[in-house]
């Protein structure tokens, strides 16, 4: 037998860093916790709970009776939810959005990735909001596609002349996110509508992250690039069913694209999945139909928790940390401490059974603030527990 190190392996794959969330289960390793300080998680945003009983119980009744949701589907998704999607996403846009233009995926990082492989191709380059989302990292390193950081200020908001000066004859596309993985903020509609004109104007895509749109704090239309004319040309919009149903483990995502880029997008698809969870298909479809209001009720406790974030910094901040964005299932924070944060994070672990990422998970390797950075994602702690994170970090001394 040869030796399994022996055999080749692709330099851009080699050169990928790991998931931070899979290096950070290593932390735990040896780690006991006692009953008076247990672990808390705040290093994942998705949901550690299952979907609520009734979706569950619907889901059940599919595996049972829809004999069609064991076998393949359409390669771009169950055509009643891509015209349920068309339906809502139109009404919530104000804007007129068809089924045609609906692609269903396997998780929203799956659309992100078959979108990115009909826009770019080894050598060119992808604009990234730093901090970035570390997956959408991963794919352009693994694809040999050059992540081109896109420094944000203070605010955690880019700045349109830095993307203008970033932007060369390589450049594909801008990645945007808002509300913002890991930084928490939402983008304002008139920036957004300002990046959708410089992307026009340069013949590139404008690919939008909304994973955690229906976690958004603002009642107003998050931003009207829907109705931009022939909004084909420029923008593409991604979306999970991973926060709001909490169907994490049924990996459905969803893009909004050009027809004539979704023809492309199903030849990505066709050769990696074929098609999507029937199953989690039919799940999200029944829990657009049903669960509006619980996914209000949802919606509210997550901004209760953001807002027991914003009250309770102030005793962080006393001791020199900064609140650097806060919103959807995030907090980022800089910590004051001498000791860098790929540091920090595991000593947390050990010290303070705290769980959570450091900034170099989201940031360039050479960007010196990411040793000063921290992301608390708190979608799966209360407000009694976001009180005892803020006792512990309030009290530690590395």
């Amino acid at each position: 037998m040869p030796d399994p190190l022996s055999l080749p392996l692709s330099p851009a794959m080699a050169r990928t860093q790991a998931s931070p969330i899979v290096a950070s289960r290593g932390w735990l390793e040896g780690v006991t916790f006692s009953a008076d300080q247990p672990l808390i998680n705040v290093s994942q945003a998705a949901p550690m709970e299952a979907p609520p009983l009734p979706l569950r119980q619907e889901i059940a009744r599919i595996a049972l009776e829809d004999t069609a949701a064991h076998l393949y589907g359409p390669v771009l998704g169950l055509p009643e939810l891509r015209a349920e999607i068309a339906s809502q996403w139109s009404s919530a846009y104000h804007a007129e959005i068809a089924p045609r233009e609906v692609a269903i995926t396997s998780g929203c990082n799956q659309a992100f990735t078959a979108v990115m492989s009909t826009l770019a191709q080894a050598g060119d380059e992808i604009a990234l909001a730093t901090p970035w989302y570390f997956n959408h990292k991963m794919w352009c390193d693994m694809s040999g596609v050059t992540a081109v950081p896109l420094p944000t200020g203070e605010d955690l908001l880019p700045d349109l002349e830095d993307a203008a000066r970033l932007i060369t004859p390589r450049t594909r596309a801008i990645v945007l996110i808002t509300p913002n993985n890991p930084g928490g903020v939402e983008y304002p509609a008139e920036l957004l509508t300002k990046f959708y004109a410089l992307a026009r104007e340069h013949r590139i895509a404008l690919v939008l992250d909304e994973t955690y749109r229906d976690f958004d704090s603002r009642s107003e239309v998050p931003h009207y690039l829907f109705r931009q004319p022939d909004w084909h040309d420029t923008l593409i919009q991604l979306y999970s069913f991973s926060k709001a149903f909490r169907l994490t483990g049924h990996r459905v995502g969803a893009l909004i694209a050009a027809p004539e880029r979704l023809t492309q997008v199903e030849k990505y698809l066709d050769t990696v999945t074929i098609c999507p969870n029937q199953i989690g298909q039919r799940a999200a479809l029944w829990g657009l139909q049903n669960l509006s209001q619980w996914v209000a009720g949802e919606r509210a406790e997550i901004l209760a928790r953001r807002q027991a974030i914003l009250d309770g910094f102030p005793a962080l901040a006393a001791k020199g940390w900064k609140l650097l964005g806060c919103g959807a299932f995030f907090a980022y924070v800089s910590h004051p401490f001498d000791m860098p944060s790929s540091q920090l994070a595991p000593w947390l672990v050990r010290e303070a059974g705290v769980l959570l990422l450091p900034g170099t998970a989201f940031m360039p390797e050479n960007d010196p603030r990411a040793e000063h950075q921290l992301r608390i994602a708190f979608a799966n702690i209360d407000r009694a527990g976001i009180t005892e994170l803020f006792t512990r970090l309030a009290r530690i001394d590395p």
